[in-house]
C-alpha cells in the first residue's frame, strides 16, 4: 500500500502575484531516502458554467499567455482573500468578466488541477438564470469577448478541439454528473 511521505523540511523559495514556490524535503516510506520536491502554492480557483434562461452557456474568449493563443472558456479565476468562500468568487468573477449575474449558484464539483506540484483546488459552480446586468469590469491584464453558445453544442466544441482548457472540460464533466444525479 502506498503511504504518505514524511515532510522533513519546507522553505519558501519565491513569491509571485498568483503563486509562490516552496521546496519540501520528504522521506520515502518505501526506501527511506530523502527527496526534494518543488510545490506551487496557489489560492483555490473557481469555474462558472453560467446558463441563461434560453439554455445558452455564457463563454469567454481570451488570450492566454501560457499557450500564446486565444481560448474559448467559461468564466473563472482565483478565490481572493476578500472572497468569503469560493461561491463568492464565482459570483464576482462572473460579473467582472462577463457583466452577467445569476439567481442561483450550485457547487457541482471540485478537482485538483495538478496534485504533482500544485496544492490548490478548482471548484466548479453552475450559475442558473444568468443574465446580462452591466458592462464587464476587466482588470488591467484582461481582454475578453463574451459569447453565448447553445448548451447542446458544448460536447462538439470539446470534441473538435475548440475548448481545450482542461479545467473547463472537467467543469462540463461535473455538469453532466450533476444532471445524472439529480
Amino acid at each position: 500500500m502506498v503511504q504518505k511521505w514524511k515532510t522533513l523540511a519546507s522553505k519558501k523559495l519565491a513569491d509571485y502575484r498568483i503563486f509562490s514556490v516552496r521546496q519540501d524535503t520528504r522521506r520515502s516510506p518505501r526506501t527511506g531516502r530523502e527527496h526534494d520536491f518543488f510545490i506551487l502554492d496557489s489560492q483555490d480557483w473557481i469555474n462558472v458554467i453560467p446558463l441563461t434562461p434560453e439554455g445558452n452557456v455564457v463563454f469567454i474568449h481570451q488570450f492566454r499567455h501560457g499557450t500564446g493563443a486565444v481560448t474559448l472558456e467559461i468564466p473563472g479565476g482565483i478565490v481572493d482573500g476578500e472572497d468569503g468562500d469560493p461561491a463568492d468568487a464565482a459570483r464576482r468573477e462572473l460579473l467582472e468578466e462577463t457583466g452577467y449575474a445569476a439567481d442561483e449558484f450550485i457547487h457541482i464539483g471540485t478537482v485538483e488541477p495538478n496534485p504533482a506540484f500544485l496544492n490548490n483546488q478548482c471548484h466548479t459552480y453552475l450559475a442558473l438564470n444568468a443574465r446580462w446586468v452591466q458592462p464587464p469590469q476587466f482588470d488591467g491584464a484582461e481582454d475578453i469577448a463574451v459569447e453565448e453558445i447553445d448548451l447542446d453544442k458544448v460536447t462538439g466544441l470539446i470534441g473538435d478541439g475548440r475548448i481545450t482548457h482542461a479545467l473547463v472540460v472537467a467543469a462540463f464533466y461535473h455538469y453532466e454528473n450533476h444532471l445524472n444525479n439529480r
